[in-house]
């Protein structure tokens, strides 16, 4: 490391003490120290203007430190290549019952530890010279962080209905950190759920995310559904929940499952939205669940209606309607074509179309696939784990051979267009499928020459003639 990491504070520490201002370290930072954890959120509370004190340290940085003032908010951000500094002056709040935002006042270091939202976040070191490393810690956070417990520094339901956040963030804190809500804590969260419904989907799913990455999902998820959020923040995943038994035979909790999969994937993968796409694999079972006499139950095109819910879904939830989205439906869409191909004997031209459907994104594809084998009988793990095995040996084998993935036909629809003088039409479009298909299936190779012969002898079939007859092979 060619920088120390107390240089900011120590920077801190000299321009507090030339202005007269005592200045804490507090929050996720003091936290995560006590944890031997990497963090990246500093948090200065200074008993002044903490934007005043920001201006003066990032001036004390120079050049290099660049300071964005949020006025509304009382705060100000420092910025420099290595570090990101929050200042805020000390302060406490008050709320009223229709919104989190609350009526803020100056206040003292002990104000501004009352409105912290948990114990294990409210542990304050000081940064002024004859203080420096001094521990405030009025409500003992560093021995909840030793019993690995979350807990409120004050009333619970006063908490969490001024803010109803913090019960998203308590679950949060409990999957990310692996610790456990303390009874009075949670038993809280259950009796102000409702509360939630002030939260902007925003911040929700800003929670959801945090708690999709974090090493065990399913903890937080779980901890939701418990505390009765998860049917009023993500009512289509606690629709998962439950059993049917019908003479005698029941299906699987697919909500459980779910999670399985989750915290699978979880362990090979930190990619965002195909930890997403693991939570939505199966959220059209609900829809497709029937009974058949001879086969039990099914959930035939769950997939593909599955594929079709989530642009609603993602709507309502404000999660991004772009490329992400279609990711996931994409995923979605296509997690049991390689489960069907493990199952029955792999052929070259279902591997193609796999390939070609599946383009860039195979790979997580099949990770995800390999997830979704949770069954309990041993024996049936390891033949699907071993055919995945052979599918993606194929895979390799197949894009080795014939450059599927991403392939566009080698025939442009211009060409044939101008090679058969047709405008826009049907036809275009027929020949266009015909040649992909051909190379798909296996009846000719991925070559320019090959689709181009395959292209004439599909056009006379169809009753085509070319423009030029020269430009026809004999």
């Amino acid at each position: 490391m060619d920088w120390d990491w107390r240089e900011p504070f120590n920077v801190v520490s000299e321009v507090a003490g030339e202005m007269g201002v005592d200045v804490y370290l507090i929050g996720g930072y003091v936290r995560d120290f006590f944890l031997n954890r990497p963090s990246e959120d500093i948090d200065i509370v200074s008993i002044g203007s903490g934007i005043e004190l920001a201006q003066a340290v990032a001036r004390r940085m120079g050049r290099s430190a660049k300071v964005t003032v949020f006025k509304s908010f009382g705060t100000a951000q420092v910025k420099t290549r290595n570090w990101e500094l929050e200042f805020v002056g000390a302060r406490k709040e008050s709320y009223t019952h229709d919104s989190r935002k609350p009526i803020v006042e100056n206040g003292t270091l002990e104000d501004d530890q009352n409105r912290r939202d948990f114990t294990i976040n409210a542990i304050a070191l000081c940064l002024n010279r004859e203080r420096y490393g001094e521990l405030t810690d009025p409500f003992g956070g560093i021995q909840d962080i030793a019993n690995q417990t979350i807990r409120t520094p004050l009333n619970p339901d006063i908490t969490f209905s001024d803010d109803p956040l913090r019960m998203m963030r308590a679950i949060r804190f409990a999957s990310q950190l692996g610790f456990f809500i303390e009874a009075a804590t949670f038993e809280a969260i259950e009796r102000n759920k409702e509360r939630i419904a002030i939260i902007s989907k925003e911040r929700i799913v800003d929670e959801l995310n945090k708690i999709i990455l974090s090493p065990r999902p399913s903890v937080g998820f779980e901890l939701l559904d418990l505390s009765g959020l998860l049917p009023l923040i993500f009512p289509e995943l606690s629709a998962l929940k439950g059993v049917e038994t019908k003479e005698g035979i029941g299906h699987k909790d697919n909500f459980a499952h779910t999670l399985m999969v989750l915290d699978r994937l979880s362990r090979h993968t930190d990619n965002l939205w195909l930890r997403w796409s693991a939570l939505f694999h199966d959220i059209a079972k609900p829809h497709t669940k029937r009974w058949d006499n001879r086969l039990g139950w099914t959930f035939h095109n769950h997939n593909f209606i599955g594929e079709r819910m989530i642009p609603g879904i993602f709507r309502k939830m404000k999660l991004p309607m772009n490329e992400k989205m279609k990711y996931v439906q994409k995923m979605v869409n296509l997690h049991m074509r390689p489960i069907a191909l493990s199952d029955d004997e792999v052929t070259d031209s279902a591997i193609r179309r796999l390939l070609f459907d599946a383009g860039d994104d195979i790979d997580d594809l099949m990770m995800l696939c390999e997830a979704d084998i949770t069954s309990k009988n041993p024996e049936k793990v390891r033949r699907f784990l071993n055919n995945f095995r052979l599918v993606r040996g194929k895979l390799a084998e197949i894009e080795e051979k014939d450059r599927i993935r991403n392939f566009q036909p080698p025939v442009s629809g211009e060409e044939i267009m101008t090679t058969f003088g047709l405008p826009p039409s049907r036809p275009v479009g027929v020949l266009k499928e015909a040649i992909k298909n051909a190379i798909l299936d296996g009846l000719i190779p991925n070559e320019y020459e090959a689709a181009r012969a395959f292209m004439f002898q599909k056009a006379k079939q169809m009753g085509l003639s070319a423009c030029c007859p020269g430009e026809q092979p004999n």
